[in-house]
């Protein structure tokens, strides 16, 4: 998906500033918020990004992590004050989706770094798990009840290990690439990458 050139200065939708409750938040301190907005306007959901703590307002019902780099996203988070906010949106038990990067800041634990960012998750994740030779590819898999669904991989990572309180959704070539946790959605793959909006319309329906 080639997302419109509107969308570098686009901050929030047409009505998300009036808007009372229902507005997602995207966090935009770093990597492909553009493009989850962009899913979110064809689907006419509402949406703002988050770039400080004072975006995080009561409006805000569910939160995008979107792709980028986990190491820079989580020292943002902590210097924007946004950290807190995220964290007791998750902890309330709110809609969360986090892609790639995301996937990580959610994670309980990461198999090959020390840092832990909302331990949500309940898995062992791996980052850059694909390594730069193989970091981007395409696949084609199930999401759960969701057939047939196009896999963008962008050096992404995979599921190590998966606790009971998390559902496998996705696997690719014998690794988990996509959970769900009660209200939290978590991917390896890109559907924002996608002209294919249904685990966008599955995050909205949670």
């Amino acid at each position: 998906m080639v997302v419109a050139v509107e969308y570098i200065s686009k901050e929030e939708s047409d009505e998300a500033k009036s808007a009372k409750h229902g507005v997602t938040g995207i966090l935009a301190v770093q990597g492909a918020f553009a493009e989850h907005a962009a899913m979110l306007d064809r689907l006419g959901a509402q949406w703002k990004l988050l770039r400080a703590a004072e975006d995080f307002d009561e409006s805000i019902d569910r939160v995008i992590l979107p792709g980028g780099e986990s190491t820079t996203q989580g020292k943002l988070l902590h210097s924007t004050g946004l950290f807190d906010k995220v964290a007791a949106h998750i902890a309330a038990g709110k809609p969360v989706f986090g892609t790639c990067a995301g996937m990580i800041l959610l994670a309980k634990k990461l198999d090959n770094d020390d840092n832990v960012y909302f331990g949500a998750l309940d898995a062992v994740v791996r980052r850059n798990a694909y390594g730069r030779q193989l970091g981007s590819f395409a696949a084609n898999a199930d999401f759960g009840d969701i057939k047939d669904f196009p896999l963008v991989f962008i050096r992404g990572p995979f599921v190590v290990s998966v606790g009971p309180d998390a559902t496998v959704e996705t696997e690719v070539n014998g690794n988990v690439v996509g959970l769900r946790q009660g209200n939290i959605i978590a991917t390896a793959f890109h559907p924002e990458l996608t002209d294919d909006t249904r685990i966008h319309e599955l995050f909205l329906s949670l």
